[in-house]
């Protein structure tokens, strides 16, 4: 499966329940998450989308380490069915 179609459905999945997953597209820092996930009370979740058998480059994991220690959440989709448990989990923890 490709990557573009995990994100696709991730974005699907999350419209369905009201939460927005916006594209982040930095200009100046490589490495940094693919999508914002934009939760209710301030809260965000950073979002790398990968597919099985990929991996994440050095900048990624460097970047990923540096929102983590700012307290960020920062979580990486490798198939559909992370996504599913994803926003399965923000379902249950927002009561959407």
């Amino acid at each position: 499966m490709r990557e573009r179609m995990v994100e696709q459905h991730l974005v699907e999945r999350l419209r369905q329940i009201g939460v927005p997953c916006v594209k982040f597209v930095p200009d100046h820092m490589k490495g940094m998450p693919d999508r914002l996930i934009l939760l209710p009370d301030e809260k965000v979740i950073w979002c790398e989308l990968k597919t099985d058998g990929g991996r994440l480059e050095p900048i990624q994991e460097v970047r990923h380490m540096t929102l983590r220690k700012a307290r960020q959440r920062v979580e990486v989709v490798w198939s559909t069915e992370d996504a599913d448990r994803l926003t399965d989990e923000i379902k249950k923890a927002y009561q959407l």
